[in-house]
């Protein structure tokens, strides 16, 4: 089995390492940690972890990287003599990870699931045991994981109705991995029961809630003054806000039409336009170029820059990492891809901040969220874009409503903390029993 996945992932890797590269290209600093990539690690950071023992912690991308910063901080105080490596996959994670994280916590890049690579990493590291946020599954990481007798978790899991399926079909290979995890935090009982059907041991599987409802705390320091923002691009205070956050392609084309449309009747309304990759940026400026909407870039702004009131209409933003804060300023906020593209973004942000929210139908990857949101009225659900003008429209008219949902959305997510420190119970827990259970090779 195992020679098999190389050789397929060998010529996997070969055929779509192009590919891959561009995407790095286009989304800048790729050179920096390259080789960790590789499972290669400079002088700097081997210093740091030797003779010294280790927990690894892997966030994917953005996504994860704010659940990945409240589990440290709330694992630091029960695991004072643990030293904490966090590893992401993307550029823009390790931008967030350095944003968000202390220099004590040693940041690399997780290594590419080639044999080789992951021998060099874990033999480097050695940790004490694993936390991957979300079900990331690599053959090879896990296979040399179990190989090291190095115990595995897995946390803030949950399946999709597109990875269930996938996973299921393909249980000759994935049924050890799963059954590989010496303790599993799912998001919901229903993730718990797929879990479980996809060979996790029933006795690992733990129901712990969304972690993404901590996650979204907003008691970090303020890293972007958006009011200061708001005020140099001449905005009365009376202004309409409204947000489209982590938009995907055919969102903006969409959402600049509503915007058109919908300021006839809103002559005071601002749109603030966030795509969930920076690097189309150009691409969705052309979208708004072409109606005629005057716009300007997040970058353009400085603290000497200042514009005529009423004579910008919106803000793209081509940065990353500063959605929440432009969120705060919401009077309306949209949750991008889901309209035009399936999955759906993280609707919890908005709700920890009391806003009121709309999405489209499709909330794949945050559907029971989403459901607990609609189940207490604290969201809008849109079938489509006639839909979500609509909505658009009557929420803007109506500031008791919006403040309703606002503050059932708020309720929420306060019903449902708890979940960090359930996960960091579970994990702590396991360590300090001595009888952590690693699975058979």
């Amino acid at each position: 089995m195992r020679a098999l996945y190389n050789l397929l992932f060998t010529i996997f890797f070969v055929l779509a390492s192009p590919y891959y590269f561009f995407r790095m290209q286009r989304r800048g600093n790729w050179q920096r940690g390259f080789a960790q990539r590789f499972g290669r690690f400079d002088s700097k950071f081997k210093q740091a972890i030797t003779n010294r023992q280790t927990l690894w912690m892997h966030a994917v991308s953005v996504g994860e990287v704010g659940v990945c910063t409240q589990l440290i901080r709330a694992l630091e105080p029960r695991l004072p003599n643990l030293k904490i490596i966090v590893s992401t996959t993307t550029t823009t994670g390790m931008e967030e990870l350095d944003r968000r994280l202390p220099s004590h916590v040693s940041r690399i890049y997780y290594p590419v699931d080639y044999k080789r690579c992951v021998s060099h990493a874990l033999n480097t590291i050695r940790p004490e045991a694993i936390v991957l946020v979300e079900a990331e599954i690599w053959p090879n990481f896990i296979w040399k994981a179990r190989d090291l007798r190095i115990p595995l978790f897995l946390v803030n899991a949950r399946l999709s109705d597109r990875s269930f399926p996938r996973y299921k079909r393909l249980g000759f290979l994935f049924r050890r991995f799963f059954a590989a995890f010496a303790g599993v935090g799912a998001q919901t009982e229903a993730d718990a029961v797929k879990l479980r059907e996809l060979g996790c041991r029933p006795e690992r599987v733990h129901v712990v809630g969304s972690l993404k409802f901590d996650a979204a705390k907003l008691d970090e320091r303020r890293i972007i003054d958006v009011p200061g923002m708001l005020r140099q691009l001449g905005l009365p205070q009376t202004a309409k806000i409204l947000v489209a956050g982590s938009t995907h392609p055919g969102e903006e084309a969409l959402l600049a039409d509503l915007f058109v449309r919908l300021r006839q009747r809103f002559q005071d309304l601002f749109l603030i336009l966030v795509p969930r990759h920076f690097e189309r940026s150009r691409e969705v400026s052309r979208e708004l170029q072409s109606r005629g909407i005057k716009f300007v870039y997040r970058t353009e702004l400085s603290r000497t820059t200042q514009y005529p009131p009423n004579d910008v209409q919106c803000l793209l933003v081509n940065t990353t990492g500063e959605l929440k804060y432009f969120y705060q300023q919401a009077t309306l906020i949209f949750i991008g891809k889901s309209i035009t593209a399936q999955g759906g973004q993280n609707p919890i942000e908005p709700g920890a901040l009391g806003k009121p929210m709309v999405f489209g139908p499709n909330m794949q990857n945050f559907a029971e969220v989403a459901r607990s949101f609609l189940a207490k009225d604290g969201a809008v659900q849109v079938r489509d874009a006639a839909q979500l003008e609509e909505a658009l429209g009557n929420l803007l008219s109506d500031e008791s409503r919006r403040e309703a949902l606002g503050q059932n959305a708020l309720a929420v997510v306060r019903e449902n903390l708890g979940a960090i420190d359930r996960t960091v119970d579970m994990i702590v827990k396991n360590l300090d029993s001595g009888e952590l259970y690693i699975a058979p090779r």
